[in-house]
């Protein structure tokens, strides 16, 4: 079981003061949530009342059935064998891939994260989760060897909040995969709601019943998200609204060769307006021309 801080012990804590994340069991962000916008906090907002609720937010059968097979069948078509799993959250990819025959490893920055990780791979299938608590930024001091795939789902990219810490993550990342490996990434379309297109409704990620995720706070530097759950009570995450093709040139930059992206599973062509796209981003050198032949086939694979 975690063990969570109680209100005496947090009650004097300042904001910024350093506490075991794996105690915590209240959100703090301080007297002024939308100035949190900092790489380091995720560990402090993904805190034991949330995670304890969170399988609530994402439904694991209903997630399964609107998923299908897409993260299945890209890394089967690819020969993977080996996968990590860079933001593990409580275990319902890890799990999925496990049940599919993967070498998978799991990882997560936020202790109480792995913990109901574990704990979820016992229930759903009897699977004993290799499980390690990781920061992307080093993420080789603490995960070893070389994968044929690593997977960054949940949104969770969208935590850093400066590019350099995104670089580096993107860096260790490309550095821990084989040479024909694959990074697969999700992002919430931040697109259409910094440009006021469209909100997210929830059909593909958030399945729970009666548990609503909506923004609260929205401008070019952050996204604060609100979850409503039916006990009436409420949590937030404060996260970088990255907006699609910065991500991708991101990937670009670091070295990634061919990128697919992906709106809600299905290829992109400009007439929806997906609520999140995933990147499938190959390791696997192609010389500037072939780059430039991708380029020309237009946004899904460049």
């Amino acid at each position: 079981m975690t063990a969570h801080a109680n209100a005496d012990q947090l009650k004097d804590r300042k904001p910024g003061d350093a506490v075991d994340s794996i105690a915590l069991n209240e959100q703090d962000f301080g007297d002024n949530p939308i100035e949190v916008r900092e790489s380091d906090h995720y560990a402090q907002e993904y805190v034991g009342g949330l995670v304890d609720k969170w399988d609530d937010l994402i439904n694991w059968k209903k997630r399964a059935r609107s998923e299908g097979n897409f993260f299945v069948d890209q890394l089967k078509a690819r020969g993977v064998e080996t996968v990590l799993d860079v933001a593990t959250g409580t275990g319902f990819h890890s799990a999925r891939l496990v049940e599919e025959g993967f070498d998978t490893v799991s990882a997560d920055g936020s202790p109480q994260m792995l913990a109901k990780a574990f704990q979820n791979g016992l229930e759903y299938g009897g699977h004993v989760l290799r499980v390690v608590h990781a920061d992307w930024r080093w993420l080789n001091q603490d995960v070893h060897g070389e994968y044929d795939a690593i997977i960054c789902l949940g949104n969770s990219f969208t935590h850093l909040f400066n590019e350099h810490d995104r670089r580096k993550a993107l860096a260790e990342f490309y550095s821990m995969l084989k040479p024909d490996g694959v990074l697969i990434l999700d992002q919430r379309n931040y697109d259409s709601i910094l440009d006021g297109v469209a909100g997210s409704n929830r059909t593909y990620y958030y399945c729970g019943d009666q548990v609503s995720a909506e923004p609260d706070h929205v401008d070019d530097g952050l996204a604060r998200y609100k979850y409503t759950f039916p006990d009436g009570s409420q949590y937030f995450l404060n996260m970088f609204p990255l907006r699609k093709d910065y991500t991708r040139g991101l990937l670009r930059n670091v070295g990634f060769q061919r990128i697919d992206t992906y709106g809600d599973f299905q290829q992109t062509d400009g007439s929806t307006t997906p609520d999140y796209f995933i990147h499938v981003a190959e390791k696997t050198y192609r010389t500037a021309e072939e780059l430039a032949e991708l380029d020309a086939a237009g946004p899904n694979a460049a």
